[in-house]
């Protein structure tokens, strides 16, 4: 069995702290994120991967026990003496024992997307074999199912953020989504999921969100596409048209001459940056010069006219 340095799968420091772990994993899983790499296997294994060291790494509890255990591992896998001490101590292990018996078939079996080394270690959510060490036990330890749900919001409640309530059993839970969040990102609420027997190890809810479709602006990550019609005498001799944002709307001038196509940018007018204060994309406008198609007589001979001038 292989040993997991979960530190080097995230790529932090022994010595982070919770939140720059947070931060590596959220990076890491934006990366490797199945919607982003579909059909890519490799992919699929490296989300997997970084997920399960984050469920070491990101709790304080596992994370405890994890760098206790350090290179001692082997000696818990052989059934060795492990002499600095017991790192699954609140397991209750009996008087007289120092090593645990596994029955693997147990872990093994089922849809288990973690390791054997978290597994052998962390129950994976499996139920350890009952063994007694001098009158104490192990007992049962039991992990519940985590829920899965998806939530729709509108490009403007991804902006300016908002909130669901969702009814569990008994239970109401309000969701909190926060400005700049994207489409597809998933929110993890601990303790949520299915409950167990004795109230610990609950399963945990996810929650994944789709940010419809807008009829005026694309997201492209943290920037905003649109298209504003203007008439061809402000293309040509210039003007103001005032340009609607997500979030109000601002005067853009225009200069003489300008052409069809044209793209102005007009900074910080995107979505903020999540969990970034102050930070925001830009919006980008294109132009679209409008074209006249009924013209009168009058008119057609004025065009004519103004031709003749070039």
């Amino acid at each position: 069995m292989e040993y997991k340095d979960y530190y080097k799968i995230l790529g932090v420091d022994k010595k982070a702290s919770q939140d720059e772990i947070k931060k590596a994993y959220r990076k890491l899983a934006v990366k490797y994120h199945p919607d982003k790499n579909q059909g890519n296997k490799e992919a699929e294994e490296k989300f997997k991967e970084i997920g399960e060291a984050y469920e070491v790494l990101g709790d304080a509890e596992k994370r405890k026990k994890y760098d206790e255990l350090g290179t001692n591992w082997k000696n818990f896998q052989s059934g060795q003496a492990y002499s600095g001490g017991n790192p699954f101590g609140n397991f209750n292990f009996g008087q007289g024992g120092t090593y645990v018996e596994m029955d693997m078939d147990d872990f093994m079996n089922g849809n288990n997307q973690f390791s054997d080394f978290f597994n052998m270690f962390f129950g994976g959510g499996r139920r350890a074999k009952s063994t007694n060490f001098g009158g104490g036990s192990w007992g049962n330890f039991q992990q519940a199912a985590d829920y899965e749900t998806t939530i729709d919001i509108t490009l403007e409640e991804a902006f300016h953020g908002t909130s669901r309530i969702i009814q569990l059993e008994n239970e109401k839970i309000r969701i909190k989504i926060k400005p700049g969040t994207v489409d597809g990102q998933n929110l993890r609420i601990k303790g949520k999921g299915q409950k167990t027997s004795n109230g610990q190890n609950n399963g945990d809810l996810y929650v994944k969100i789709k940010v419809l479709n807008h009829p005026k602006f694309e997201r492209k990550e943290y920037d905003l596409h649109t298209t504003q019609k203007i008439d061809l005498f402000t293309a040509v001799l210039g003007g103001e048209i005032v340009v609607g944002t997500i979030d109000g709307k601002v005067k853009l001038p225009i200069q003489p001459g300008t052409q069809n196509g044209k793209t102005f940018r007009l900074k910080n007018k995107g979505m903020p940056v999540y969990e970034s204060k102050n930070q925001f994309g830009d919006l980008y406008v294109k132009i679209d010069v409008q074209i006249p198609e009924r013209l009168t007589d009058k008119q057609k001979k004025h065009f004519e006219e103004l031709k003749t001038l070039f």
